[in-house]
């Protein structure tokens, strides 16, 4: 139903001077009184167990836990392995580019033998303390020697000028 503007008014006049008392189904005094008196609201009728406390609890340990277990089972990955692996790869390239190659030295086998020795004995005492920076660094420093050793012996530098 469509009012023009005139009607609108009309109706809103007549609806503000007709005053309608809307009394309650039953009289809430007495609550009232009472709550003022308490100084707290009345409750209703739901029962209070303690599960919804208890169930709350339960949910903050799990997730509490599952966010340890995240944490904690993700960690880093190891640094050793991952530099381990990245200079095993280089070194069987190396060993592979240059495998049909003379060597200039007949003991290079021996001396690279004697620092694969070196790698094992800093891999052994990484395994107590594994993110130690000054191991990390020998056993770097190791690797590098070793493919330092494999170049100079089959590509020595008077020979690629």
């Amino acid at each position: 139903m469509k009012m023009s503007k005139p009607e609108f008014e009309q109706f809103l006049n007549d609806s503000l001077n007709h005053k309608q008392d809307i009394s309650p189904d039953k009289d809430l005094w007495p609550g009232v009184e009472r709550a003022i008196a308490t100084g707290q609201p009345e409750q209703t009728d739901k029962p209070n167990h303690g599960w919804n406390k208890l169930a709350a609890v339960a949910a903050c340990c799990i997730a509490a836990l599952l966010t340890v277990q995240l944490f904690v089972g993700q960690g880093e990955p190891n640094s050793m392995m991952a530099m381990s692996d990245y200079f095993t790869k280089q070194k069987q390239g190396l060993l592979v580019q240059y495998q049909n190659q003379p060597a200039l030295t007949d003991n290079w086998q021996q001396q690279l033998k004697e620092l694969e020795e070196a790698e094992s004995a800093i891999k052994q005492a990484l395994e107590n303390e594994p993110e130690n920076p000054a191991l990390l660094q020998m056993l770097s420093q190791v690797y590098q020697q070793q493919l330092d050793l494999i170049n100079k012996v089959h590509a020595p530098k008077w020979q690629t000028i």
